[in-house]
């Protein structure tokens, strides 16, 4: 199952394994069982003297088996296999256990060994979904930290009744004591702060209570990790408030346009940005959505940043990179039936749709990838484009056109989401030329018709343009002194990740100049002031 390079690679991490474990296997006559039970016969001959394996697992759920470390309750199991996106979280899971320390915060660490009561979580995913392995890893990672926490990690292809019955249409599903608890992308401190409720207060005194920057940078996307650093190297005091580094970079699959990097994906992508960003004296504060900008009183005094949690912070200049997000379609249905077939990843939920019908909305470069994608999972795909014509690359429309289980309808409006029983049942749209209403019988739709920049919660403070972008000049300058702004939330057209990392390289160089350029201030002190009027 492991090739030998793989084998070679794996033993050298296992060797990182300080403390006894066993996997405890439940397995039934599967071709996957027998897959699972190579898995695991592999992993335990590498390091044989730390890891133990049994066979004589009572699991309900089989093919399955459990990381139990001696000594400790913690309950940590893997139903189907892990492999694809989820090999890393498997890698992950096996050093944990085996007592190697987590690259997490301490204080994370010490807030998931706190938590209070008794919950347990399945976390539904795909392999190919690359959204899965940071819910994986962080539910993973707290089974192994707090024996109150239990997690089995199942693999939807394995489990297709599971997944049925429990009307799972998109990944990663996590439900919490039987009860869905959360769906898509989350960190290990976004899923901690769920469940500690006191976190917030916390959090907000304590960040309250930091000092002004010389730069605050709201987002923490390719235009605010750029803006970090270029503004770190200038020896200035600098912060990140970001609901999520890395952004929409997250959500990407493919990168391979990004000069001087031949290929990587979204994830890997994300976490360079902020590994670069760390690297200086930055002060990284995740998981904080910006709830108001507040201009400064009087020339050259602070600005103000006010947080989704209540906190405030000040700084001398601040910097906007808080990026976009994908765009609704807004018909009846999208939002009842969102994660009941409705869906914006075709990379992460496409597997749940294997040969069923679906459909995309949208004709660009980012609608036709997702049909010639789901083409080859699903049994039909209908893509429908508002537009006389599609939007896409002719190379890629090319592809399309040339997939036998493929419909194209341009020029058509997308009216609504049909459903039944709580899940998608089809799709209508209305034909533009001629007004004619048309109804497609469908399992799942795909919307991929652009993005909406991130930019509600500054209206009435910053010059926003007629689609919710912040207006810039050449320097990335807003019409407020001292405020900037970089990347997709902004009038700077063409939205790519190397020009947004542009931009907010600028944006921060512009806010050193102007910095720089600020008046003094005399500080009165004693001092300045003569001894014989001091006396």
């Amino acid at each position: 199952m492991l090739d030998d390079q793989l084998k070679t690679q794996l033993a050298a991490y296992l060797e990182r394994v300080t403390q006894p474990f066993e996997l405890v296997a439940s397995l039934d006559e599967s071709q996957t069982s027998r897959e699972m039970l190579e898995l695991l016969t592999t992993i335990q001959s590498l390091r044989g003297d730390k890891i133990s394996l049994r066979t004589d697992g009572q699991d309900a759920r089989r093919p399955s088996f459990s990381l139990q470390r001696v000594g400790s309750t913690n309950s940590l199991r893997f139903a189907g296999l892990p492999l694809g996106h989820e090999f890393t979280s498997l890698v992950l899971a096996l050093l944990w256990t085996g007592g190697h320390p987590p690259k997490v915060e301490p204080e994370v660490i010490e807030q998931i060994a706190a938590l209070d009561g008794d919950f347990e979580f399945d976390v539904y995913m795909s392999l190919t979904c690359h959204n899965c392995p940071d819910v994986v890893q962080a539910l993973s990672l707290m089974s192994i930290v707090n024996p109150k926490i239990k997690t089995t990690v199942v693999e939807g292809g394995a489990f297709q009744k599971e997944v049925a019955d429990r009307e799972i249409m998109a990944v990663p599903m996590v439900f919490m004591n039987g009860k869905v608890f959360a769906s898509g992308r989350m960190s290990v401190e976004e899923i901690v702060a769920k469940l500690d409720t006191g976190a917030a207060a916390r959090d907000a005194a304590k960040l309250s209570a930091k000092a002004p920057y010389d730069v605050l940078i709201v987002g923490g996307g390719p235009a605010g990790a750029a803006a970090a650093v270029y503004a770190a190297r200038k020896g200035i005091r600098t912060g990140v408030a970001a609901e999520r580094f890395g952004g929409q970079v997250n959500d990407t699959l493919a990168i391979e346009n990004y000069i001087s990097v031949l290929e990587t994906d979204g994830p890997k992508f994300a976490a360079a940005l902020e590994a670069h960003t760390r690297a200086y004296d930055v002060d990284i504060m995740n998981l904080q959505r910006a709830d108001k900008l507040i201009p400064a009183s009087e020339p050259g005094g602070l600005i103000g940043v006010q947080l989704a949690n209540g906190a405030t912070l000040q700084s001398k200049t601040v910097i906007l990179s808080t990026g976009a997000r994908w765009r609704n379609v807004n018909v009846p249905g999208e939002a009842e039936y969102k994660n009941k077939g409705v869906a914006y990843c075709p990379h992460c939920d496409g597997p749940l749709f294997k040969g069923k019908r679906t459909a995309v909305i949208g004709g660009g470069n980012s609608g036709v990838e997702a049909a010639i994608d789901l083409a080859g999972l699903v049994a039909h795909v209908t893509l429908v484009e508002f537009a006389d014509q599609l939007k896409a690359d002719a190379v890629l429309v090319n592809k399309l056109k040339s997939l036998p289980n493929v419909s194209i309808h341009t020029n058509a409006q997308t009216t609504e989401i049909t459903g039944a029983d709580g899940k998608v049942n089809g799709l209508k749209y209305k034909d533009r030329a001629t007004g004619e209403e048309h109804l497609v019988a469908l399992e799942g739709v795909f919307v991929q018709i652009g993005l909406v920049p991130n930019t509600e919660w500054l209206k009435g403070t910053v010059e926003l343009s007629k689609f919710g972008e912040v207006i810039v000049d050449s320097h990335g300058r807003t019409n407020l002194p001292g405020v900037f702004a970089a990347g997709d939330c902004t009038t700077v057209p063409f939205k790519q990740i190397v020009i947004a990392a542009g931009d907010g390289s600028k944006a921060a160089l512009s806010a050193f100049d102007h910095l720089i350029r600020m008046p003094v201030v005399a500080k009165a002190t004693a001092e300045a002031v003569p001894e014989a009027v001091a006396a």
